[in-house]
């Protein structure tokens, strides 16, 4: 015969059920805020040149983003680099890229049009100058360039950039001491095979895909750009403040490297987008970046140096408010 279950322990019981979802609320209401959800709409995310580091950083956060909040529709733009980059957002044309802090200085220092509506929202990683020559080219140095047909990089480009500005330092006129060609990555490890260009430089994260391609096919090295120079740059005031001396590891490039790393200048690279984007989208994108690190870093090696500690830091950028929200959030 069945036994009444005696008053007090319904009593206890009915307290630890209470109890119990009290936690499990409190819980769900930490992880998932009442109200929250995916953000929705669309974004268009302006990129790079299909072989550069930007467009496969870019592919690789849409298809993170895409399995964390999948309301949102990314949309990629391909574009010749940093400096198109930042015109675009800072004209509406795109919401969010990836652009080098020379390029946002520049385009800022011009007081183009968009610049006060330009925000920051993480520091990634560093973009490498490379200077790259055929093996047996007797090119020593940048002044070596001096009457030589090299591919400086499209006009909107990042690379076109550095490379006035390194090339400037060095005593050349980009104009009138080399053969300027306005090739971008996609096209300059061609050129060099076909001996039309004796060089060209490219500004980008280790490893950059083509470059590591042409040194499989083609004796390359890489020419060093020493510290002496970096002193120049800093002379020459601007965006140039944002160039710092480093070395590319000998493992980036081993067959061009030859087991030696090479002296050249970095320039970081920020993660922008205007004024006026959604607070909550900002938050939810920035905290994305950071989190999807590792993944995306598997495959693109430059990724892996994105730092929680340095992200915050993106000057010449103010931060956005939604990324301020999201570095708050984390904060110990």
């Amino acid at each position: 015969m069945l036994q009444a279950v005696p008053r007090i322990g319904r009593r206890r019981a009915l307290l630890l059920s209470a109890a119990v979802c009290a936690v499990l609320g409190l819980l769900l209401w930490w992880l998932l805020p009442i109200g929250a959800r995916s953000p929705s709409g669309t974004v268009t995310f302006s990129t790079g040149t299909p072989t550069g580091v930007y467009q496969k950083y870019g592919t690789l956060l849409r298809t993170a983003i895409a399995k964390d909040l999948p309301e949102l529709d990314v949309r990629l733009l391909n574009s010749d680099g940093s400096q198109e980059n930042v015109q675009r957002v800072a004209t509406g044309k795109a919401d969010f890229t990836i652009a080098a802090a020379d390029a946002v200085e520049a385009y800022m220092l011009e007081d183009k049009p968009g610049t006060a509506r330009l925000r920051g929202c993480a520091r990634l990683y560093d973009d490498y100058v490379h200077l790259v020559v055929p093996r047996s080219s007797p090119v020593q140095s940048v002044a070596d360039l001096k009457g030589r047909a090299v591919a400086v990089g499209p006009g909107g480009s990042g690379v076109r950039l550095i490379a006035d500005h390194v090339l400037t330092a060095a005593g050349l006129d980009p104009k009138k001491d080399i053969e300027p060609l306005s090739a971008g990555i996609g096209t300059m490890p061609g050129l060099l095979k076909q001996h039309r260009i004796e060089a060209f430089f490219w500004s980008g994260g280790l490893p950059t895909g083509a470059i590591t391609q042409l040194s499989n096919d083609f004796a390359i090295r890489l020419v060093p750009i020493g510290s002496d120079l970096v002193a120049k740059l800093h002379a020459q005031g601007g965006a140039s403040r944002y160039y710092r001396a480093a070395v590319m590891p000998a493992d980036a490039y081993p067959l061009a490297e030859n087991g030696s790393s090479v002296q050249t200048v970095a320039v970081a690279n920020i993660l922008v987008t205007r004024e006026d984007m959604n607070a909550d989208l900002t938050e939810r994108l920035t905290h994305k970046v950071i989190d999807s690190r590792d993944r995306i870093g598997a495959q693109v090696h430059a990724a892996q140096l994105v730092d929680l500690r340095s992200a915050i830091y993106t000057d010449p950028l103010e931060l956005h408010e939604g990324a301020r929200r999201y570095y708050q959030s984390v904060k110990p």
